[in-house]
């Protein structure tokens, strides 16, 4: 199975840069490695699976409300722009917005809310709602077929049904999702940009929507459409560039109208998969690319105000009572989200600190951060609350204080770099979500796909671009 299970990855491109390799984050086909995944997809109870795809929508649309309340943004969030430099330049860029008056008719908004069953309680807990640069729409979808290749053929032995595996079609509806936004500026010779970074591993899952972009298929799951057929294919035929910020501050130009031309071509959409994290801004050149493409016309994926309608502090302060019926009118709608947030608070609350610092293993520590590696755990936790209390700043704005969940530990076979390690692990279920609307039409509010992530239950960490875990799959039961 491992050794079929490479071949595999290798034929489809379920691969991502090799970091040993110099050139593997700049130069396309050099220095390739398989992408970390499980050899077995994770078991996952289904009424709970149907609860997680019912709040998508839902989802979507909060972020949108959120996105429009400017003065809701700003005082959630002043707070911790007086500690955070980083998340003081996006609100400076937040409120320059609403001196221009800049209205954003059409909106497009690819998430991905993450969630953990609770074992003792059997509660399915959002973890966070990630609204920029939402990874793995490309690669997740291949380790769903792999999966179900494998079982296909060694099902039997293991008493497994390939059926059991939903369908995977995140990649086609992101790339659906950007077609559409392309189509609704109404520009034919316009391009999609991808706004990357600099030394990017995981250029390969970008590259799947790009090129589904290029050349939609139309079969349930994209893996199914022979590479070999292009006969097969429809297309949105959608030409795509990939910049960094640096370079985007170099080429890019704001005409009159409001249309940016990078190297003299206009831009349609901007897909970010870069800028969410303050090492991606290493000086003025970065912040200036995100003005100007803050300024123009283009389809921002996210625009700044969806990219701050999902950071910690925000869905921390969502959690409060009353502060959801803000946003939502429908009632059943407010209790399905309420049923999903797990225990936030911020750090101006006094028993909360003192509970975290007698009871630091229950709790997680989040500053406003994205990418993975972040988070603070343990007895960190209460060495971090001990010394803010001490230092008497406030720095512990930076912060929210999160329930810490607990899921059910399983054994696991785990495949990095080609070789299989058997070991306990915890899994994170993602599920894709895409959100268009041109003025006061809503285009597309759907469920898009999923993402499963597995760890050793060692590690804090998910990240898999971080290291921390691999990919997985979801087995139905």
């Amino acid at each position: 199975m491992v050794y079929d299970a490479l071949v595999w990855s290798s034929l489809h491109g379920l691969v991502v840069g090799d970091r040993t390799v110099k050139r593997a984050g700049t130069v396309p086909g050099v220095g390739m490695v398989h992408a970390p995944f499980a050899l077995l997809p994770m078991s996952f109870p289904e009424s709970h699976w149907q609860q997680a795809c019912e709040l998508t929508p839902i989802f979507n649309e909060l972020v949108d409300r959120v996105s429009l309340d400017w003065k809701f943004l700003q005082e959630a969030l002043s707070r911790t722009k007086k500690v955070d430099s980083f998340t003081s330049r996006l609100l400076d860029i937040h409120s320059k917005m609403q001196e221009m008056n800049k209205k954003e008719e059409i909106r497009l908004g690819l998430h991905r809310s993450d969630y953990m069953l609770d074992e003792q309680t059997k509660l399915l807990l959002q973890i966070e709602l990630n609204t920029i640069s939402s990874s793995f729409p490309g690669l997740s979808c291949l380790v769903t077929e792999l999966h179900r290749s494998l079982l296909n053929h060694y099902g039997k032995h293991l008493g497994l049904d390939s059926k059991r595996i939903p369908g995977n079609s995140a990649v086609t509806q992101f790339a659906e999702a950007l077609a559409q936004a392309w189509k609704e500026y109404n520009n034919p010779r316009a391009l999609v940009m991808f706004v990357v970074q600099t030394e990017e591993r995981n250029m390969y899952d970008q590259h799947w929507l790009s090129t589904a972009m290029k050349e939609r298929y139309p079969f349930e799951s994209f893996q199914r459409a022979p590479m070999f057929f292009p006969q097969l294919y429809n297309t949105h035929d959608v030409t795509t560039i990939r910049k960094t910020l640096a370079e985007i501050d170099a080429e890019g130009k704001l005409l009159p109208d409001g249309t940016l031309t990078v190297g003299g071509q206009p831009v349609a959409v901007i897909y970010f998969r870069a800028g969410y994290a303050p090492t991606d801004y290493p000086s003025e050149s970065e912040w200036r690319a995100r003005l100007i493409m803050e300024q123009s016309s283009a389809v921002k994926c996210p625009s700044i105000s969806y990219h701050l309608a999902g950071t910690k502090k925000i869905q921390q302060e969502l959690a409060k009572p009353n502060v959801l019926e803000r946003f939502l009118e429908n009632k059943d709608d407010i209790a399905k989200l309420r049923k999903c947030f797990a225990g936030l608070w911020s750090l101006d609350d006094s028993n909360i600190i003192k509970e975290a610092i007698e009871r630091p293993e229950v709790f997680v520590m989040k500053p406003q951060r994205e990418g993975g590696g972040n988070n603070i755990y343990g007895d960190d936790v209460r060495e971090t609350l001990l010394r803010l209390q001490k230092e008497g700043t406030e720095e512990d704005a930076a912060y929210i204080l999160m329930q810490r969940i607990f899921p059910n530990v399983s054994p696991t076979f785990l495949m990095r770099e080609g070789i299989c390690y058997k070991d306990h692990a915890i899994s994170e279920l993602g599920i894709y979500g895409a959100y268009l609307r041109n003025k006061e039409k809503v285009i597309i509010n759907d469920q898009c796909g999923h993402l499963m992530r597995t760890k050793v239950s060692s590690s804090n960490e998910g990240g898999v671009a971080a290291g921390f875990a691999v990919l997985d799959s979801i087995y139905l039961t």
